[in-house]
């Protein structure tokens, strides 16, 4: 596995993240597999842990959990994120040696999401997420639940995270120990993995870390694995930046000439305006991989009845 600093080819410029060259396998063991009428499974390895099916209106996916997921990620000891903390210099460097560190962790792990193709780790949640969607996940995180797009309703069915098994207590064991360590400031970052089909992030390793964070009112810090957008759509994408840049300078320019003095301050300003709007299209994930489920939608219907039985989904509305 290839890995690349984030942004590329800048020096100067804040940490944000890394670049993932992976080289295989063609079929990860942690996939989604889909078939006609919107469905989706997620597997790992032979085991169901997630059927999803959206609704025909587009407004949201219907999600049923299965509890058989596992981390990834080996678990983390409290003498390296201690370690951690201590040997780095600043937070980005913090957050870049977590990044290398699980970067290495799913690389080596038998039932983690990499496949071959481009991929990245970046820090923070997407520049669409909502704060308030936090309460939400703290309250309300069912099992069998839906996830509404647009600002649909109901509102609490609004969320930007999914974890992949129910969040364990405040007062278990592991939790307890990394409120401990949350309350310390050395709590290692939560792995979220962007699943398009879902339009929302699936918690991939930190669960109870996520669960601690939440449990003393704060969030945890994240780390957020998505495929690596393609340049070909980035460029399609800034297209419209781009072009109202290009007239906002036209008419700064004529008021420079006509001995504006403010004018080459605000054309600054604006090539500071067009970076920021160009960071934030392309930075842009790639769509999540679909492999073709075998038998297709009866084979999914089968899955619904002995992984969730007594599920129902309204998708026709």
């Amino acid at each position: 596995m290839q890995r690349t600093t984030l942004p590329r080819s800048a020096s100067g410029v804040r940490w944000d993240g890394l670049a993932l060259g992976v080289d295989g396998p063609a079929r990860p063991p942690l996939r989604a597999e889909v078939a006609d009428g919107r469905r989706l499974v997620l597997f790992q390895g032979d085991q169901v842990v997630l059927l999803a099916r959206q609704r025909v209106t587009h407004r949201g996916v219907h999600y049923a959990r299965t509890g058989r997921y596992t981390s990834p990620v080996p678990p983390l000891r409290a003498a390296l994120a201690h370690t951690y903390r201590e040997s780095s210099a600043d937070q980005d460097a913090w957050l870049a040696r977590w990044a290398h560190h699980f970067a290495t962790a799913l690389r080596e792990s038998s039932n983690g999401p990499l496949h071959e193709g481009g991929w990245q780790l970046q820090p923070g949640m997407s520049s669409y997420a909502v704060d308030a969607y936090w309460d939400t996940l703290a309250q309300h995180d069912p099992d069998r639940g839906h996830i509404a797009w647009f600002s649909g309703s109901p509102a609490h069915d609004s969320r930007d995270i999914l974890p992949l098994r129910p969040l364990s207590a405040p007062d278990a064991p592991r939790v307890r120990a990394f409120r401990r360590q949350y309350r310390e400031g050395v709590l290692p970052p939560v792995v979220l993995w962007g699943i398009s089909a879902l339009d929302t992030a699936v918690v991939l390793d930190g669960h109870d870390r996520l669960a601690a964070a939440l449990a003393e009112g704060g969030r945890p810090p994240v780390l957020r694995l998505n495929r690596e957008g393609l340049p070909e759509l980035h460029a399609l994408l800034a297209e419209p930046d781009l072009r109202a840049y290009q007239e906002r300078i036209a008419a700064l320019q004529r008021q420079r000439d006509a001995g504006d003095p403010l004018a080459p301050s605000k054309i600054a300003n604006e090539g500071r305006r067009l970076a920021r709007e160009l960071h934030r299209t392309c930075s842009g994930s790639h769509l999540t991989r679909g492999w073709p489920l075998p038998g297709g939608p009866a084979a999914w219907d089968a899955l619904a009845r002995q992984h969730a039985p007594g599920w129902h989904p309204d998708t026709d509305n």
